[in-house]
């Protein structure tokens, strides 16, 4: 049995040793996807995007894009070949933690906090497997960010960061609009921003920020979901407000029209927002697999 299998689930904080098992996990997805090696290596891949310099060429396989057919080669070889493109070893991947207090909740599995930390702990992986120096922020205004490090240092800091964060909701959070004012400020050109957040705290993020952000990096939004909000039954429900027990009819048309708004609308708005400005949007289940959305992370580039 994989030793990462032996990691007790979290499911309302997140623990240094799980955040750390997932590394395993990373790796095992990075052996089975062409393009996704290790640091140690040269880091090629067939994706290209900001911070990626050509290094060389390859015969085509089936499932390239072929807007990067090397045809000098192709036609000295009489071959199809695919250029391969090599990671900048001096770009920044810097994630945005979301700690506004609507993640402390879950209704399956575990707290979209704690998801977001383990979403966070994988970006920190693959950041890692590719050469990146690895950075992250909240939004606050007492507690610096977490420098940028390389290696195992860099990710392991990021980690104990994400355990602080989501352990409980911070006095101090100054909402995601703040923590991506400050980081807009960090980045450089060819930069990787990670966004990990709550479709509504998205939502309080004006587009100008979102725009700005977009032009000088990379961006991937990765939205926390819960199945109860986004699809609650069709039933009465009771609600402790304190000690007073409430019922809420989630089968009547007037209280459905108002739980959508407030739970389905933002994470439909969210993504209709960013999706025209080049961001990668993805959303995921507190009960999905952490890792879940590296595979279609890598086909969207691809595409």
């Amino acid at each position: 049995m994989p030793a990462h299998d032996l990691i007790p689930e979290d499911t309302t904080a997140p623990s240094l040793p799980a955040l750390l098992a997932l590394r395993g996990r990373v790796q095992g997805r990075a052996q089975a996807r062409r393009g996704w090696h290790g640091v140690s290596g040269v880091a090629l891949s067939p994706l290209r995007g900001r911070g990626m310099e050509y290094a060389e060429s390859r015969e085509y396989i089936v499932g390239d894009d072929a807007r990067h057919i090397d045809w000098r080669v192709s036609a000295r070889t009489g071959r199809a070949h695919t250029k391969l493109f090599q990671a900048d070893r001096d770009r920044l991947s810097l994630i945005v933690a979301d700690t506004s207090p609507r993640l402390y909740f879950g209704s399956r599995l575990r707290f979209k906090s704690v998801q977001a930390a383990r979403v966070a702990a994988v970006v920190a992986w693959a950041a890692l497997q590719d050469g990146d120096r690895i950075a992250a922020l909240r939004g606050s205004r007492q507690e610096a960010p977490i420098a940028p490090g390389l290696g195992m240092r860099g990710a392991s800091r990021v980690l104990q960061a994400l355990c602080r964060w989501y352990a409980a909701p911070p006095q101090d959070d100054e909402g995601l609009a703040f923590a991506l004012e400050r980081a807009q400020r960090n980045l450089r050109t060819g930069s990787r921003l990670w966004v990990v957040a709550e479709p509504a705290s998205v939502n309080d993020v004006p587009v100008s920020r979102w725009a700005a952000l977009a032009h000088r990096a990379e961006i991937i939004v990765l939205l926390m979901t819960d199945p109860f909000e986004q699809a609650p039954p069709r039933t009465s429900l009771p609600f402790w407000q304190g000690s007073e027990r409430q019922w809420l009819d989630l089968a009547g048309k007037a209280q459905r029209t108002r739980w959508q708004q407030h739970f389905v609308a933002p994470l439909q708005a969210a993504q209709s927002m960013l999706a025209p400005l080049g961001v990668h949007v993805m959303a995921l289940s507190c009960d999905a697999d952490s890792t879940d959305w590296l595979g279609a992370l890598c086909t969207r580039r691809a595409g």
